[in-house]
């Protein structure tokens, strides 16, 4: 017989059939005699707490009255102990069930500290007695049981961010090159390299990575103008914050790998806000100013290189015909310089000496006006 038909039928015993209340029939039930407690000869459950009259010899009892036996109690509790304790090896004494209980304790406490299971983006730090022993990789990895080696697992894959200087908390001024302040807030992203220098080399390693960057921040913008870090120049500025970053914690052997440095706002000190905003606005009109002066400067150019290729095609023909350009040349000149006039003065022998011009174009323009308009409509 198994040790659980053993414990079955040691419980479905206890409970029905000697049961403290009574089976469901049969003499026990039926005269209540050594064992009722009913106080008449019925067959119902007697009480249990009650103290069972008759069938002992109880010598100390007063004359009179029947001696008493044990309490349901006791009687309950010797009959589960003797059931039990039967069924077990080791006997009646419970060793058995002690022993059983230990050795539960006992495999509980391995399994939960001897076994450990690591993630794919995770490495566990094994330390022995407090000391570092080795690091598991992802996967099932076994130890000694605690206390004698302990595991940490940290994730290695995890980008961190620290933010400084961000909303709520203290304005971050830095000095510049051209002696300028300027209130900066920038985050700083990071993941773990190295567990093992992680773990043991520095004791805080977000105040040490945050220390790091306000340092290389600082270093980086005493080198630059507040032009520079206003304009265009945060990009630089972001490159070489994060490479001086990652050369100071390589020599701390931090064991920790700068991804990236993102400066989210550089603006002018809230006391002179104000000034910085004019200065600003009357910058860009000067840069508004030196485009359109740009613009007009290359139309001019371009101008300039069209006459100059123009008058390579003239001097062309001039080699080819020197008089007959010579007097093209002369005729066009004097018939820009005449259009803008309205009296000439020739001096050439036998020629009027004054010519009406504007007089003689509207005598010529007179009959062609009349014509047009006796013409029929």
């Amino acid at each position: 017989m198994t040790l659980v038909e053993r414990w079955r039928r040691g419980a479905r015993t206890l409970m029905n059939e000697n049961s403290p209340w009574g089976g469901s029939g049969g003499s026990d039930g039926g005269s209540g005699g050594g064992r009722g407690g009913g106080g008449s000869g019925g067959g119902g459950p007697r009480n249990p707490w009650s103290r069972p009259t008759g069938g002992g010899g109880g010598g100390d009892e007063p004359p009179g009255r029947e001696p008493r036996g044990p309490s349901a109690i006791e009687e309950l509790l010797l009959r589960a102990r003797s059931t039990f304790g039967d069924g077990l090896p080791g006997g009646p004494d419970g060793r058995a069930i002690w022993f059983y209980l230990v050795l539960g304790v006992v495999a509980i406490w391995l399994a939960t500290t001897c076994i450990h299971r690591i993630g794919p983006q995770e490495r566990g730090i094994v330390t022995f007695l407090g000391s570092f022993s080795r690091t598991l990789t992802p996967g099932i990895g076994i130890t000694l049981p605690e206390p004698l080696e302990s595991v940490k697992t940290v994730d290695v894959e995890e980008i961190r961010a620290i933010d400084i200087g961000s909303s709520g908390d203290s304005a971050k001024l830095v000095l510049t090159e051209d002696q300028n302040i300027i209130d900066l807030a920038y985050s700083v992203r990071w993941n773990i390299s190295n567990p093992e220098l992680y773990a043991f080399q520095i004791a805080d390693p977000d105040n040490t990575i945050q220390e790091v960057a306000e340092s290389a921040m600082r270093a980086a913008i005493a080198n630059v103008t507040l032009n520079s870090i206003l304009g265009g120049g945060k990009g630089e500025i972001e490159n070489q914050v994060r490479a001086r970053m990652q050369e100071i914690l390589d020599g701390y052997r931090a064991g920790v790998r700068v991804q990236g440095v993102a400066i989210k706002r550089a603006d002018p000190p809230e006391a002179v806000n104000d000034a910085f905003k004019e200065v600003s606005a009357a910058q860009q009109t000067a840069q508004t100013y030196l485009n359109e002066a740009r613009a007009y400067a290359q139309q001019l150019s371009a101008q300039s290189q069209g006459e100059a290729a123009s008058f390579d095609k003239v001097y062309a023909q001039y080699r080819l015909a020197p008089e007959v350009t010579r007097k093209r040349m002369y005729y066009e000149t004097m018939e820009k310089v005449l259009s803008g006039v309205d009296k000439t003065i020739v001096d050439a022998p036998g020629v009027t000496p004054y010519l009406p011009l504007p007089e003689m174009a509207k005598r010529a323009a007179q009959p062609r006006a009349d014509a047009a308009a006796e013409a029929p409509q």
